[in-house]
């Protein structure tokens, strides 16, 4: 295999690990600033979170697949592989549950800073909402840990 193989798949590799890494260190971040209860601080770690979300998370977002296409071309795997597409599946999954909870997580972002600046209480909205953001993780985590597995092992099986 050329060269440039190896490096389409440390691209992927290393997507791959910012995207689970990424995820995993924003939800310990979040959690740990909503256990204070602290608006100013859940302000500004729930600020960073939205910032890392579009520098990391969706950089590797738009090049996982591209990299696993370009990858899976070189290499002579099939896109119809039982392994592919049901990480492909799995990839869209962890989507439908990251895509509401970058928008939960402004929004979050934004109701502890406005009771930050008025010296008030979180909201109930608040709550509400990081109980949705809080849920909409185990999903995608489980989802993402499934693909890493996936593609690990590699197993074999059709779908059709």
């Amino acid at each position: 295999m050329p060269e440039w193989v190896d490096i389409l798949r440390l691209l992927h590799v290393v997507g791959a690990t910012v995207l689970f890494g990424t995820g995993a260190g924003i939800a310990f971040f979040m959690v740990m600033a909503h256990r204070t209860r602290n608006s100013s601080l859940i302000a500004h770690v729930a600020g960073t979170v939205v910032v890392a979300d579009t520098l990391f998370t969706a950089t590797a977002v738009v090049l996982q697949p591209v990299t696993g296409y370009l990858l899976a071309r070189e290499i002579g795997w099939s896109l119809t592989e039982g392994w592919i597409v049901l990480s492909l599946l799995l990839y869209v999954l962890t989507g439908l549950f990251w895509l509401p909870v970058v928008a939960i997580q402004i929004r979050l972002r934004n109701l502890a800073h406005v009771a930050a600046i008025n010296n008030e209480v979180l909201p109930p909205a608040y709550f509400r909402l990081y109980r949705i953001w809080f849920l909409c993780g185990f999903p995608a985590f489980f989802a993402v840990i499934g693909i890493l597995w996936l593609m690990l092992v590699k197993p074999s099986f059709a779908f059709f």
